[in-house]
């Protein structure tokens, strides 16, 4: 199993890997909440592509670290992140608006969390549970 300090070494790596991934999702999050409103014609191009990109970022995550929580931690920096930025402040200014382009950021973007953390629940499931190392993660 290895020694105390080999396992405190295991368990500093696996928190700052986790971490990495929160703040990952908060900086998604913090640019397509200041980006999100370029259009391409009356389509909300850059809203689109935030989603697919926390979607992505949240089953590479995962897949990377062969574990749900992997898809969970940038989900919830982006959660944070937009969520916060998208409360009107005390002078009235709000960062993201009710617009068509501010809904396909926010709601799409939050279903391609879910999406992405589901995915990576299925992933799981098809590799057996044990996330394709042997052991329980």
């Amino acid at each position: 199993m290895g020694s105390a300090e080999e396992q405190g070494r295991r368990w500093l790596a696996t928190g700052a890997v986790y971490g990495a991934l929160v703040v990952l999702g908060a900086v998604e999050g913090l640019i397509g909440s200041f980006q999100y409103s370029h259009t391409a014609g009356p389509v909300p191009l850059a809203a689109i592509v935030a989603d697919l990109v926390i979607l992505v970022t949240c089953v590479a995550a995962s897949w990377a670290v062969r574990s749900v929580t992997g898809a969970l931690m940038p989900a919830f920096g982006w959660i944070l992140a937009s969520f916060v930025l998208s409360m009107p402040a005390s002078n009235g200014s709000v960062i993201i608006t009710n617009t068509a382009a501010g809904k396909w950021y926010l709601y799409g973007g939050t279903l391609s969390t879910v999406v992405g953390v589901a995915l990576s629940f299925a992933g799981l499931a098809r590799r057996g549970g044990t996330g394709g190392r042997g052991v329980p993660p």
